[in-house]
């Protein structure tokens, strides 16, 4: 342990040195049984103490979904309960309201030289979970263990309590503001994925769920050879020297950012096909979250080679937005799974050229309309990005609260 007595940042008022504690001096182990009318609480790595019953990161799942609840443990306010077989990757928490834990867990009483809730902050630090991995017994981390003869030789550096109480009040705001975006993100995502589903037609069907005012003609379909043209033009003498990749992901990106270098070299390079901004290209690499392929739009707004081994195309008359968003529905996948299959490599899918041209597009007749939709998802999309950047900074600011605001 550090000989610093005291954090880099603290509330006025506030100057005697932190004291160094054990565990074992400041917890009492408990070991009360519950009752059935009891709440079930778990213990995860990532939540602390939750009322959730389901809690997949313990093996004592199938224990907590048996009827029988005897050997379940009594924990009230202010106990601490950690999961032996998980405390090592951070299954440890304090307990919010009064409810009853697997026996797969150990909880604990605090004394009053501590406020319960600034434990729950203090012991999932990553300087401490790293003493319980040390502390932990085990051949493998299947097998590792945090007994209670361990669990009390950890060490921590508290202050007063009324210290304590402070930083609690200050860490609780951050996570209230870290939950609501959290919800606000959940929410947004939602939405979002009800208007993908509502704003695009059924198949069978000639107008969507949702359109805007003013619009009441039936969609069209077209095939995709109608509204785009395949790019056929080489990379010959090595005219662009960025390859690009296309990634279910991240779409369009330079393969040097997305593989952290360069795959293409001066000698295959010139076989690439070159790919201007706006062009779609097809992956037929499929995945979890692109079963047939992603089909992305170059938005770099620059030239780059793509490989040979994906498809690549020019739309026209259809807005690019509209078009873009389309193929992050699922309204295609019908076509490609009737046309297609996954060939001889299970990790790609196999369609011709002539038979993907053939893959009908679902349009508004009216490009305004269309320019609507294209507009409105993307207007979607960057609010979800701007709460997910909120949300990344205020768990960055909590981290560094947790370094600066304790020994």
């Amino acid at each position: 342990m550090e000989n610093k007595r005291a954090p880099r940042v603290r509330f006025k008022g506030f100057t005697e040195d932190w004291e160094q504690r054990k565990l074992g001096e400041i917890y009492v182990e408990r070991n009360e049984r519950g009752d059935e009318t009891l709440e079930i609480l778990s213990v995860s790595i990532h939540h602390g103490v939750s009322n959730s019953e389901l809690d997949t990161e313990t093996l004592g799942k199938s224990i907590r979904r048996s009827e029988d609840k005897s050997l379940y443990k009594h924990v009230y306010y202010g106990d601490l309960v950690f999961n032996m077989m998980r405390a090592w990757q951070g299954a440890i928490g304090v307990v919010k309201s009064e409810g009853m834990v697997s026996p797969a867990y150990v909880s604990a009483i605090p004394d009053d030289r501590v406020f319960p809730e600034f434990m729950d902050y203090c012991l999932r630090r990553e300087r401490v979970i790293g003493q319980i991995n040390n502390l932990s017994y085990g051949v493998t981390d299947f097998r590792k263990r945090l007994y209670w003869d361990s669990f009390t030789r950890v060490c921590i550096t508290i202050p007063s309590v009324d210290e304590q109480q402070k930083i609690t009040s200050v860490l609780r705001q951050v996570d209230n503001l870290i939950t609501l975006h959290q919800r606000k993100l959940v929410k947004l995502n939602s939405v979002k994925k009800s208007m993908m589903e509502k704003m695009f037609p059924k198949n069978g069907k000639r107008v969507p769920e949702i359109r805007f005012a003013g619009f009441t003609d039936d969609w069209e379909q077209r095939k995709l050879g109608e509204i785009s043209d395949k790019v056929t033009r080489k990379n010959q003498d090595v005219a662009v020297e960025e390859a690009f990749t296309n990634s279910a992901e991240f779409g369009i990106i330079s393969q040097r950012d997305f593989f952290d270098k360069d795959i293409a070299n001066a000698e295959n390079i010139d076989g690439y096909y070159v790919v201007e901004p706006d062009d779609f290209v097809y992956n037929p690499r499929i995945s979890t979250t692109a079963p047939f392929g992603p089909i992305k739009r170059n938005k770099l707004e620059r030239t780059g080679a793509m490989s040979p081994l994906y498809y690549v195309f020019r739309p026209h008359d259809i807005d690019l937005s509209y078009l873009e968003w389309f193929f992050q529905t699922t309204c295609w996948h019908a076509f490609m799974r009737f046309n297609g299959n996954s060939g001889a490599r299970s990790d790609r899918f196999a369609i011709t050229d002539k038979i993907f041209n053939e893959m009908p597009i679902s349009m508004p007749q009216d490009i305004e309309e269309q320019k609507k939709i294209g507009a409105f998802l993307t207007e979607l999309e960057s609010l979800i990005t701007l709460h997910q950047s909120k949300l990344m900074k205020l768990v960055k600011i909590k981290q560094s609260m947790l370094e600066s605001m304790f020994v």
